[in-house]
């Protein structure tokens, strides 16, 4: 029988602000996947649930794993517990049980036999510390250190998936259609092109999945991933992940969007990565590189960090909104739920569920948000459910402190 696969987020995936408040590192996108979907792909094992702590218990979303304590788990089965930041290279044979499993030298997982315990809480969240579980097999893979891993190595990593999950050979546009270069362009069910477009794969290949619509004068430059039914409206767009049912528009580069969320008016988005139901005001605009040419530094509650990148753009976490002409310094940090806008730049750090202008925040009260995120996902026929309510509410109340 087959192991049981579950996925925990460690203590260095769950201060992957700000999205790691709100949802399972393994529900975020990278390439053309879901971190999540990289391991199901590697094992051949559909992920059962996510072990990413307290605030997640419930967590519920369409399609994913909901969250679950260790406890939960049976232990009457063979168990596969992996990192979630792990990404695997090619197909992985997992050895017989009990095994640790290691990347690089580092521990990223467990098979487990009937009967034997679950890892501690203390072991989940420093697997690197934890006494081996029988004997140690080195996995190929890489993992990721930080949110911005998913930004800095997302257009290779678009390289390598187009050829993998897609094939590399290319298909026939409509008329009227341009396409530069000789890279794979591959083409899903359902995706209509209007004349005009431009898809430019010289630099890298382009995938645009079911149901995607490109509107005339989009310039889309590979390598890039369009999500199913999503819409790019116009502008030039490169180096691209986004979906499902994204809208964008302008100027987009090296950026990854999440699922449900729209920049559907002209502005730069760059280097960024934007979560779920997130909404960009027209003409919101962020910058990705210092007028000093000097490392970015990400703002974060306790302070600073240094990226040791050049260009590094905005962190968005789920249901945030911008108003008209929001302006975002270089390694800005929006908490989730938060709704920024007005003529004044916010701080590079912005709380999670802050409500304002510039450096004036305030609280977005939690029942005032609750409606405002019904309202949005019944504008794409969603519906906030009792689980994602849940953590939703559990997030505002763990981060109240912050913006006292």
């Amino acid at each position: 029988m087959n192991p049981s696969l579950y996925l925990f987020d460690d203590a260095q995936a769950r201060a992957w602000a700000p999205y790691s408040l709100t949802r399972p590192v393994g529900e975020l996108l990278f390439g053309c996947l879901l971190l999540r979907e990289r391991i199901e792909r590697a094992t051949g094992l559909p992920c059962l649930g996510h072990l990413a702590g307290a605030l997640l218990l419930g967590f519920e979303e369409d399609g994913a794993p909901t969250g679950l304590r260790p406890s939960d788990l049976p232990t009457d089965l063979t168990r596969l517990v992996t990192l979630s930041r792990v990404v695997p290279v090619g197909t992985w044979v997992l050895p017989r049980p009990p095994a640790t499993l290691q990347v690089g030298g580092r521990t990223v997982g467990w098979v487990l036999p009937p009967g034997s315990r679950m890892p501690t809480e203390e072991e989940l969240l420093a697997p690197h510390e934890a006494p081996p579980i029988g004997g140690i097999v080195e996995m190929e893979g890489r993992l990721l250190d930080q949110p911005w891993d998913l930004v800095d190595g997302n257009a290779d990593r678009i390289r390598r998936d187009v050829s993998e999950l897609f094939g590399a050979g290319a298909t026939t546009e409509p008329s009227g259609v341009h396409h530069l270069g000789e890279g794979p362009l591959s083409i899903g069910e359902g995706v209509i092109l209007e004349p005009g477009v431009v898809l430019d794969t010289r630099l890298g290949p382009i995938r645009l999945d079911d149901g995607v619509r490109v509107h005339a004068l989009t310039r889309l430059e590979g390598p890039a991933y369009v999500g199913q039914d999503s819409v790019i409206l116009g502008g030039a767009v490169s180096r691209l992940s986004a979906g499902p049912v994204c809208q964008i528009r302008g100027e987009v580069e090296d950026s990854v969007i999440l699922g449900y969320s729209n920049k559907a008016h002209d502005g730069f988005l760059g280097h960024a990565y934007a979560g779920r139901w997130v909404n960009l005001g027209a003409l919101t605009t962020n910058s990705d590189l210092k007028n000093n040419y000097n490392p970015v530094r990400v703002g974060a509650r306790g302070g600073e960090v240094d990226t040791g990148l050049l260009k590094v753009g905005c962190f968005l976490g789920d249901h945030v909104k911008t108003g008209i002409g929001t302006l975002l310094n270089t390694g800005t940090v929006v908490g989730a739920g938060s709704s920024v806008f007005g003529g004044s730049m916010p701080p590079k750090y912005v709380p999670p569920f802050s409500w304002g202008s510039g450096p004036d925040l305030g609280e977005f009260r939690l029942d005032d948000f609750m409606r405002l995120a019904e309202r949005v996902m019944a504008r794409r026929g969603a519906t906030l459910r009792e689980g994602q309510r849940s953590v939703l509410t559990r997030a505002w109340e763990a981060t109240r402190s912050e913006r006292v």
